[in-house]
């Protein structure tokens, strides 16, 4: 069972989500909080930090390396383009990496994977079927597979972390779909799921991630890639949002980033939402995991944190 943090009487003062956005996502995640550090404003240390997907990834880096460390090794990595993906993969990391021809090469398995999110949505009824569907949808490549790949995507994410276990003096709540009944999971300490179980699950977003007998799919089919209706109840609530709060669900879905905003403010939280410029809008979407671009992002969003300190500084003192 999850933690439930929305019904524990303990107080929540400041919440930081983090959204997925994919490997471009995850290096301007990683870039706007150390823009933010670097004029003394550490949003890392919030009460809870509530992480999907590629914003999962950034919450479980921070538990071990400063945010400065973090923007640092971004930007010397050396740049590679994703190579062919493989069947085994879930389009959302390469088999291989070689230098690809151009950017539109690189995005066409990003592409490919909307396109087909966007079918889904479009036969589904509601949330809950659209989560059923998703669900059947992997589980059915999964046979199709030669059933290696939860482990060898374990093997990729444990090497991004600096950690296996979570921190005890830092609550983090990681989001995931449990792809056999298309109910929601929320990772958190205390309980048996590792810290690199948990973000692999979370990153999931084709083949469904094994924890024992469990299969679960990337945290953004739960509602959305930023889930912000978990921060409910922090007094304060700081989203950085890769995606800028795009979503492919119809809006009678109630799943948009802009509707959990306003529940949250309506249940009198204070929320500022921090989203890329238009200027770097194009390090996302389709080229979400292109690695040749992840220090362009970190950049971008550093820079965006330099700009946006004033007002999160606003928020984060009151």
């Amino acid at each position: 069972m999850h933690t439930s943090y929305t019904s524990s009487p303990r107080r929540i003062d400041r919440a930081l989500v983090l959204g997925g956005g994919g490997s471009t996502g995850n290096a301007w995640l990683i870039g706007v909080i150390a823009g933010l550090a670097s004029t003394g404003l550490d949003v890392a240390s919030a009460n809870l930090t509530i992480g999907t997907s590629a914003g999962a990834t950034a919450a479980a880096q921070l538990t071990g390396d400063s945010a400065a460390a973090l923007y640092e090794a971004t930007l010397a990595t050396p740049p590679m383009r994703p190579g062919p993906v493989s069947s085994q993969s879930n389009g959302s990391r390469p088999a291989t990496s070689r230098p690809a021809t151009s950017r539109s090469e690189a995005a066409r398995p990003v592409t490919s994977h909307l396109e087909a999110l966007t079918r889904t949505v479009a036969a589904s009824a509601d949330l809950a079927d659209f989560r059923r569907r998703i669900g059947t949808r992997a589980l059915e490549r999964e046979a199709d597979s030669d059933g290696s790949w939860s482990s060898g995507w374990r093997d990729t994410v444990a090497a991004r972390l600096p950690r296996a276990h979570w921190r005890r003096d830092r609550d983090i709540l990681l989001t995931a779909l449990d792809a056999r009944t298309g109910v929601p999971r929320e990772f958190s300490r205390g309980e048996e799921v590792n810290l690199i179980d948990a973000v692999a699950a979370s990153c999931a977003s084709g083949l469904p991630y094994r924890i024992g007998e469990h299969a679960y799919l990337d945290g953004g089919f739960r509602t959305n890639a930023e889930n912000a209706d978990l921060a409910a109840g922090a007094e304060r609530v700081l989203v950085l949002s890769p995606f800028g709060g795009r979503s492919l669900h119809p809006e009678r879905w109630g799943t948009h980033l802009a509707a959990q905003v306003h529940a949250l403010r309506t249940g009198g939280s204070l929320v500022e939402v921090i989203v890329p410029d238009a200027e770097t809008e194009h390090l996302f979407g389709p080229h979400a995991m292109n690695p040749s671009l992840r220090p362009d992002a970190a950049r971008a969003g550093f820079a965006t944190g330099l700009a946006q300190a004033p007002r999160v500084r606003a928020l984060w003192s009151e």
